[in-house]
């Protein structure tokens, strides 16, 4: 089996206790080593997604029958939009504990899958009835987006309404929830109260899960403009080069120093042939611009 590198710092302790009793059941070393993939699969998952996705089939090749390895597996496969995979891995991981925590990311799968008609069936289940507030939430969530997946864009406004998304306390959920209520307000083109929503989503945001800031800004006609590009402009220099096409490349014209003390010979007339010969054409400047920095 080919194992990935792991850093030395990565002892595998670092997973939560409910995951390192699952793994309880497995020899020592091998729960060991199993404990350090899932650490990466952690630490990748939201940064690199394909590199947390191969640390996740390491940790399921080598402990498929554990619940906590088939969720891990399916986060990583959802995070890189392998949608048919990671719903296998929900299920199965559900089918061992029998929680139904994974009831709205599962149907989300679904959703991705183009079938968005199953999601709304799940979110209708009574599966939804036995999620936490956080779950009901994310389920509701789900439920906005398959319906906006169909073009039903007031119903996505009207599921998305409800107590949680009135209230004035700052949970988890609040500003995802926020959010998604803004944009939906913005899709049938609600757009002074999408700003007052998105305006919400900020003051809720507090570790920065969405671009709230960034799509309230865009509604305010504020352009944000990039420093780098200010400090490439102001650092454009122009070159100016003289390119003379009928130049002389032989040594003798370049070495051979004109006379001082000797008149200058008066200039010739032109014949009447020489006028009608085409003029050598003129030097060209061409300018080269060079970008650099101090």
């Amino acid at each position: 089996m080919k194992r990935l590198p792991i850093p030395d710092d990565v002892t595998g302790n670092e997973i939560d206790k409910d995951v390192h009793q699952e793994l309880l059941s497995l020899p020592k070393t091998l729960a060991e080593d199993v404990a350090r993939n899932l650490v990466m699969v952690a630490r990748l998952i939201d940064e690199d997604p394909e590199g947390a996705y191969g640390y996740s089939r390491v940790a399921l090749r080598l402990a498929s029958r554990v619940a906590a390895v088939r969720e891990a597996a399916g986060f990583a496969a959802y995070a890189t939009q392998k949608y048919s995979e990671a719903l296998a891995e929900f299920r199965a991981a559900r089918r061992m504990t029998g929680n139904t925590e994974l009831w709205p990311v599962m149907a989300d799968c679904e959703r991705g899958l183009g079938r968005p008609e199953k999601a709304l069936d799940m979110a209708g289940a009574p599966e939804v009835q036995k999620l936490d507030k956080a779950g009901q939430v994310e389920m509701r969530l789900v439920a906005a987006g398959a319906r906006r997946d169909l073009d039903q864009l007031d119903a996505a406004i009207v599921t998305l309404q409800s107590a949680e998304l009135a209230s004035n306390s700052i949970q988890p959920w609040t500003a995802r929830l926020r959010y998604a209520y803004a944009d939906a307000l913005l899709a049938v083109g609600r757009e002074g109260e999408a700003r007052e929503w998105f305006a919400k989503a900020v003051e809720a945001d507090r570790d920065g899960s969405t671009d709230a800031s960034d799509r309230l800004a865009e509604l305010d006609g504020v352009e944000f403009v990039d420093a780098m590009d200010e400090d490439d402009a102001e650092n454009e220099t122009v070159v100016k080069v003289v390119v003379d096409e009928d130049t002389t490349t032989t040594d003798e014209a370049d070495d051979e120093p004109a006379d001082e003390d000797e008149p200058e010979a008066a200039e010739p007339k032109a014949t009447e042939s020489e006028a009608d010969e085409p003029k050598a054409a003129e030097p060209k400047v061409v300018e080269i611009k060079d970008s650099t920095e101090d």
